[in-house]
């Protein structure tokens, strides 16, 4: 077996289970799980019935680099999106079977392991846990950067030791990020092209909850605009973007990676081989969701209309709660132990919450997700605010 499979960790979705054995929830009150990032909106009707009248797709063997429609449909929707000149569909846009896979697959396909020294892949820390196994199964060490309130839950590369920059082949970004829904300005944007126009490591920018936000006309800055608006060209940048959050489809397993056209075409080479080209019926309504932004909008006044409820009344009992940047995610500073909050939630109340400390790992002397949990706003927004409701009631 790969050696590299003995440093993954177990999930944390797993822990959880663990954390929870022996427990039974208070079955007095109906069971709310605001554990799992997995939207519960409805899947937009249009989106359904496209994939329904292109069943007979499935007939045929997909291309791995996808229809030219969907890649199209793809490239008006960046330039709509982040005001970006046209990119070229054949060299610089790829459909994958969602973000995830496609964040774990991409390091398998840059890291170089025949370099004398070992490869380092940087990180945010909380993070989503792609990036660490992906990392490990590359051949390549994890660097964690801690991103905590003191430095707005936002990387800073410039404190990273010359040494390890010198060996990074690729750095993870997620924005709006993963717990904490904070958005990666331009200064910031800035100063990673800079180091790795020095350095010469690739930018994996995760960019899946970049549709949920709460100001129409401040959408959050992808890591192609940022380079557009800088200057700068797409040279070793590569983002990651979804249908699962942005159009309430995570079932369908859709969405594309774009930049770079010379590690594109090295991805899509992999790919060809790793076997994993979009289901013709899938293609279909994905071109449907890409080319449609009212239920998108429309999602998002739902995302609103829950966390303006919600966070004034989370706010009563635990003061440090912030509305984010965007995102689904409430990221809350319980100012207690962590697994202990999520234990009593489960017991007490029937809410599923998710302790930060599985969404982090001890580096540089801490745990930065110690005291915080997670919660998904993604369930409809009676049962959110009831959850916050039953919080506040038990803990006032």
């Amino acid at each position: 077996m790969n050696p590299h499979l003995n440093l993954l960790q177990p999930y944390p979705f797993q822990r959880l289970r663990d954390l929870f054995d022996g427990l039974t929830p208070n079955p007095d009150f109906a069971p709310v799980n605001l554990s799992i990032g997995e939207p519960k909106h409805a899947t937009p009707e249009i989106i359904t019935e496209a994939l329904k009248a292109n069943l007979g797709g499935l007939a045929s063997y997909p291309t791995t680099v996808g229809v030219p429609a969907l890649r199209e449909a793809i490239n008006q929707w960046l330039q709509r999106r982040y005001k970006i000149p046209a990119l070229n569909i054949e060299k610089a846009i790829l459909p994958v079977n969602g973000s995830r896979e496609a964040l774990f697959a991409f390091a398998q396909a840059v890291i170089d392991t025949s370099v004398p020294q070992q490869p380092v892949v940087i990180s945010p820390n909380p993070f989503y846990q792609i990036y660490e196994g992906a990392a490990f199964l590359a051949g390549a060490t994890p660097y964690f950067i801690n991103t905590t309130q003191e430095n707005d839950y936002v990387m800073d590369l410039t404190q990273v030791p010359a040494d390890i920059l010198k060996r990074t082949q690729l750095v993870y970004v997620c924005s709006p990020g993963n717990p904490s829904g904070k958005v990666i300005d331009m200064e910031a944007w800035k100063t990673l092209f800079e180091l790795s126009d020095r350095y010469g490591f690739v930018i994996a920018s995760d960019e899946c909850y970049s549709e949920i936000y709460f100001d129409e006309v401040n959408a959050p800055v992808g890591a192609l605009e940022a380079a557009y608006k800088l200057g700068r060209d797409f040279s070793r940048v590569v983002m990651f973007s979804s249908l699962s959050k942005r159009s309430n489809v995570p079932g369908m397993r859709s969405g594309f990676v774009a930049g770079d056209t010379t590690i594109i075409e090295k991805f899509a080479l992999y790919r060809t081989y790793h076997g994993c080209a979009m289901n013709p019926a899938v293609q279909a309504a994905s071109i449907v969701a890409w080319n449609d932004e009212a239920h998108v909008i429309e999602n998002r006044k739902l995302y609103n209309e829950k966390f303006q409820s919600v966070t004034p009344i989370l706010q009563q009992v635990w003061p440090n709660t912030q509305l984010p940047d965007a995102a689904f995610y409430l990221w809350v500073d319980t100012q207690q132990d962590d697994t202990f909050v999520a234990r009593q939630l489960y017991q007490e109340l029937n809410i599923t919450v998710l302790p930060g400390s599985f969404l982090a790992r001890q580096a540089h002397g801490f745990n930065p997700g110690k005291g915080f949990i997670r919660m998904a706003l993604v369930a409809s927004p009676e049962e959110a605010i009831m959850a916050a409701q039953r919080i506040k009631g038990l803990l006032e």
